[in-house]
């Protein structure tokens, strides 16, 4: 077998679809702790505030 065929067999193509990518998500988010759960979503919390500072002062957060 190539390298390229090796790769092939160990991708798992259930996770590359949109449900599949979902569904991955969340067994991911339930692996996480309620600590590094209520940390993740302070963090996201906390970007969300900064990028909509950034699109009421009109600045573009990916320059």
């Amino acid at each position: 077998m190539t390298n390229s065929q090796d790769a092939d067999t160990e991708i798992d193509w259930s996770k590359t679809t949109w449900e599949g990518s979902r569904r991955e998500q969340l067994r991911q988010w339930q692996k996480l702790s309620l600590r590094e759960r209520l940390q993740t979503l302070d963090e996201m919390n906390r970007l969300s505030d900064r990028l909509a500072e950034l699109r009421a002062r009109g600045s573009d957060p990916r320059k």
